[in-house]
């Protein structure tokens, strides 16, 4: 491991989009980062992705907007939201024209592997170490201690914990933690444009919500396939992996008497996966010593506002601005990071638990009164908060959430 000349040795443990952010921003600062990644291979599992434009100026900040948006699809028509059993449009939202005058950047969506390749061209082949499989992660005072079952043992001057939602890292410096059943499961395909509706590949982020379920589509890989992630009661096979799989005839029946449109798209999708979402409580601290944490490690969050990529990125550059702005004292850096990082994605995780019950509401008065607010309501105004943060206007001692590149 090699030592910057005006800051700490850094090890992050997670190559994935967090790990790789983090690598990437603290590069751009002059810091050495390893990266050591468990797989022997940096590739995503888990389909499609949203970047809104609080993560789209982090990606152009970086130099890798455009490599991304080779591969993304750049929203046009928007959201909309649509009744589960004719489609009915509940709410519309222009993205194309409503994000750029607002924030100053598109929505995109992607597969998870492009989104990768671009933050991977950001970092240094040499910083990353692939088939490092850590075994156990201890404290020898504030010193973090990282054990890999190849015999390696590193003690880095600090260590961010980029390791997901199972962490070892979490583990060790806030305690067990385990998650709850949250009695919802999501089924995810990746569907072939040529066997998908068309509807279906629009440049839109579709929304069917209906009782107890819903559902979301739209466009992934250029173009090439149709990102499709379902949500519904969680059986008691289901598992906290992206790696389990279901049937068709389970993802249908989950949906059964839904638009026949859907049901289309559900048969064209192949071997479906499903796992459970677990429930977690937001963190009482991400530190402990000279380590921290950073990502779905962190903050893992349910996927109803699509922003666990965008809040793992955002973690990435707040951090490295941190450790920019106090070389000297990276254990005060660490806490300004957190001090800056945890309330944001701590509400991130509320608004984004409360909104499985919203979308799931049985029809009757309580979802009339939902639709009727969808209608009248205008979403990118609602959450600026989170599509206007800017992590340099919060250094500078701008507002909370910044103003955005407007």
């Amino acid at each position: 491991m090699m030592r910057t000349e005006d800051g700490p040795e850094i090890a992050i443990l997670g190559g994935g989009i967090g790990g790789l952010a983090a690598a990437a921003f603290l590069g751009a600062k002059g810091f050495d980062c390893d990266v050591y990644e468990q797989a022997d291979a940096l590739t995503e599992v888990g389909a499609g992705l949203v970047i809104a434009p609080n993560a789209a100026r982090l990606l152009r900040r970086l130099g890798v907007l455009d490599r991304f948006a080779g591969r993304a699809v750049r929203m046009e028509i928007g959201w909309e939201f649509r009744r589960w059993e004719n489609g009915a449009v509940l709410s519309a939202e222009n993205l194309a024209e409503g994000c750029l005058r607002l924030f100053g950047e598109h929505t995109y969506t992607a597969h998870r592997a492009d989104l990768l390749d671009a933050l991977r061209s950001a970092v240094p082949e040499r910083a990353i170490h692939l088939g490092k499989r850590c075994v156990d992660v201890e404290f020898e005072g504030d010193q973090a201690v990282l054990r890999f079952e190849d015999g390696e043992t590193v003690r880095p001057g600090i260590l961010i914990g980029a390791d997901g939602v199972h962490s070892r890292v979490r583990a060790a410096v806030a305690g067990p933690t385990a998650g709850r059943e949250s009695g919802i499961c999501a089924f995810r395909a990746l569907v072939p444009a040529e066997r998908s509706p068309g509807f279906a590949r629009r440049h839109a982020q579709t929304l069917w919500i209906g009782p107890g379920h819903h559902l979301v589509h739209y466009p992934v890989s250029g173009g090439e396939y149709v990102n499709l992630v379902a949500f519904a009661p969680a059986g008691s096979d289901s598992v906290e992996s992206w790696t389990a799989t279901a049937t068709v005839e389970e993802f249908l029946a989950e949906f059964a008497g839904w638009d026949p449109r859907l049901v289309e798209l559900i048969t064209a999708a192949g071997t479906p996966g499903r796992w459970a979402l677990l429930d977690r409580e937001p963190l009482d601290r991400w530190n402990r010593g000279n380590a921290t944490l950073l990502g779905d490690a962190a903050h893992p969050m349910f996927p109803f506002f699509a922003q666990g990529a965008a809040q793992a990125i955002e973690d990435g550059a707040v951090l490295a601005l941190c450790l920019a702005a106090d070389r000297d004292d990276p254990i005060a850096a660490l806490g300004r990071y957190e001090e800056l990082r945890r309330p944001r994605t701590a509400r991130l995780q509320e608004v984004s638990h409360g909104r499985s019950h919203i979308n799931h509401l049985p029809d009757g008065p309580e979802q009339r009164a939902r639709d009727l607010g969808y209608a009248q309501a205008d979403p990118l105004e609602a959450n600026s908060w989170i599509y206007e943060y800017d992590p340099e206007h919060l250094e500078r001692g701008g507002s909370k959430n910044g103003s955005g590149n407007r």
